[in-house]
């Protein structure tokens, strides 16, 4: 077999415009294919939520995963966190890409939830956004996956799957977000951003895209998925 067709993620170019009656069933397959749509980091509070978050950013799950179950045990809370320290902090998440950076964020955001939201990660956008780290996707996740709200967090897995199955196409992130919002069923909208990043992450994959094992082989409008049909 062929494999000389290969994308890297931010090469993978936009497919034709998937027909609208192929989105619920699009959808409709995702979900009898991934049993639980939740996010793959470890958190049992919105705060260890909101942190996990931010230190993702440009990072693994795994990696920060690792990081937070040392951390979490010891210091969970804002105030707990914001008593390590930015130096104490940086022991725990030092494994983590950009930890310098992330640590100055964590602790200023620590700071801000404590003095501005009464130690409570708030439930809107503009105040997520005004914490240190906190850009339009972090936001998007942690409204989505802690309040339930019909946000889109695109990643680089969802903006590739956007663009190659022509479920949405676009040349930036907030192009892929809006068309997703509007195409997505509402009965889907909730867990719609769990089942694209799962997918694109284990199936939809940049180099290798595991065409022959895809749920959605069908409604996906990708024009070298036969080249990787046996994958």
């Amino acid at each position: 077999m062929s494999k000389t067709v290969k994308h890297k993620t931010a090469d993978t170019p936009p497919s034709r415009r998937m027909p609208n009656r192929d989105v619920r069933p699009f959808f409709e397959k995702l979900a009898a294919t991934i049993d639980e749509p939740v996010t793959e980091l470890n958190y049992k509070s919105n705060f260890e939520l909101l942190i996990a978050v931010i230190l993702s950013a440009q990072a693994t799950d795994v990696s920060v995963n690792i990081a937070t179950n040392q951390l979490y045990p010891v210091a969970n809370t804002p105030e707990a966190i914001l008593a390590l320290g930015e130096e104490g902090l940086k022991s725990y998440i030092k494994n983590i890409g950009l930890f310098n950076a992330k640590a100055k964020n964590v602790i200023k955001t620590c700071r801000d939830l404590i003095e501005k939201f009464n130690s409570t990660v708030p439930d809107n956008r503009k105040d997520l956004e005004s914490l240190a780290g906190v850009g339009r996707k972090t936001a998007n996740v942690v409204l989505n996956t802690a309040f339930g709200q019909p946000t889109m967090a695109v990643d680089t897995h969802i903006f590739r799957v956007g663009n190659r199955t022509g479920l949405a196409t676009g040349k930036n992130v907030l192009i892929v977000e809006k068309k997703l919002v509007e195409r997505i069923p509402d009965d889907f909208i909730v867990d719609a951003h769990h089942y694209l990043i799962l997918h694109g992450r284990y199936t939809c994959q940049a180099r290798t895209p595991k065409c022959g094992a895809c749920p959605v082989y069908d409604e996906c409008m990708f024009k070298d998925k036969a080249v990787f049909l046996e994958l």
